[in-house]
C-alpha cells in the first residue's frame, strides 16, 4: 500500500441523513467544559495563599491582616512583642489560618517580621528575610523536581510581600530603599502607607508622590509588574493600580454603630475611620 495515499474518510462512505451530524460535529470534544472541571477540582482542593509582611513595630501590621481577610488571624502581637523588649536579632514567625467563604476554602500562612528596623544597627537586617524566601522556593523545588514526588506538594513559598512604610509624610528611607531593591528581585512587593489616618489628605498625596518618584529613580518595580501587561485590559488596570502605589491602609479589628450599621474601624476624637472604605 502507497504510504502517501490516504485512506477515505469514514464520513464521506457513509449516506448523509437528518440524523447523522457532519464530519465537523464528530470531532467535538467540549473543550469549553475543561474550565468548569478545572474549576470544580480547584474549588474541592482549596487554595493557598502565603503573604509576609515587613516593617517596624508599631505600624499596625497585624491588625491591617486581621483587617484585611475579616478574620483574626492574630489575636495578639507576635510573640508579645509588644509588651517585651526589642529582640536583639530579627526574627520570623509564622501563622497559619484557613478561612472559608462560600464553599471555598483558602489556606492563608502569614508571616511576620518582628525586629526589622527596630535595632540601631540595621547593617543586613533583611538578610534573614531573603534567606527565608530563597529558602521556601528552593525547598519547593526539590519537591517538584522528584520522580516519585508527592501528589500535592504543600507550597509554602512567599507569593506576596506587604512592605508597611511608616508615615513620616517625607520619603523612602535609606534602608527602605536598600531593601526594597533586594526584595522586589525576589518575591511580589506590595508597598502600602501605614496608619495612614496620622496624615492628612494633601500629605498623604504628597508622601506618595514622593514614593512613586523613589521607586522610579532607584528601579523598585513593584506588584504589578510590566510583564503582567499581556494584553490591553491588563495594562488598563495595572496602569490605574501603578498610579495608586503605595497604598494608604488604615486597620481596625473593633466595630462600632453609626447610623444604625455595625462598621470596622477606629474611634477617635473626631468621627470613625472605617477601615473598609477608607480610600488608597
Amino acid at each position: 500500500m502507497d504510504p502517501l495515499r490516504r485512506s477515505p474518510s469514514p464520513c464521506s462512505s457513509r449516506p448523509s441523513s437528518p440524523r447523522t451530524p457532519p464530519c465537523e460535529m464528530l470531532g467535538y470534544v467540549g473543550i469549553e467544559a475543561v474550565l468548569d472541571q478545572l474549576k470544580i477540582k480547584a474549588m474541592k482542593m482549596g487554595f493557598e495563599f502565603n503573604i509576609m509582611v515587613v516593617g517596624q513595630s508599631g505600624l499596625g501590621k497585624s491588625t491591617m491582616v486581621n483587617t484585611l481577610f475579616k478574620s483574626k488571624i492574630w489575636n495578639c502581637t507576635p510573640l508579645d512583642l509588644g509588651q517585651g523588649p526589642v529582640p536583639q536579632t530579627l526574627q520570623l514567625h509564622s501563622v497559619t489560618h484557613v478561612i472559608e467563604e462560600k464553599g471555598v476554602k483558602l489556606k492563608l500562612t502569614v508571616t511576620d517580621t518582628p525586629g526589622f528596623g527596630d535595632q540601631i544597627n540595621n547593617d543586613k537586617c533583611w538578610d534573614p528575610i531573603l534567606g527565608y524566601i530563597n529558602g521556601q522556593y528552593e525547598q519547593y523545588l526539590q519537591e517538584e523536581i522528584l520522580i516519585t514526588r508527592q501528589r500535592h506538594i504543600p507550597d509554602t513559598r512567599v507569593h506576596c510581600c506587604v512592605y508597611f512604610v511608616p508615615p513620616t509624610g517625607h520619603c523612602l528611607r535609606p534602608l527602605d530603599i536598600e531593601f526594597l531593591q533586594r526584595l522586589c528581585r525576589t518575591v511580589n512587593v506590595v508597598p502600602v502607607i501605614a496608619r495612614a489616618d496620622s496624615l492628612t489628605i494633601e500629605e498623604r498625596e504628597n508622601f506618595r508622590q514622593r514614593i512613586q518618584h523613589n521607586l522610579k529613580t532607584h528601579c523598585i518595580d513593584v506588584y504589578p509588574q510590566k510583564c503582567f501587561d499581556e494584553d490591553i485590559n491588563d495594562r488598563i488596570l495595572n496602569s490605574k493600580i501603578r498610579d495608586r502605589i503605595p497604598f494608604a491602609v488604615v486597620g481596625a479589628d473593633q466595630e462600632h454603630l453609626v447610623n444604625g450599621r455595625c462598621v470596622l474601624g477606629r474611634k477617635t476624637k473626631w468621627g470613625i475611620i472605617e477601615a473598609p472604605t477608607s480610600k488608597t
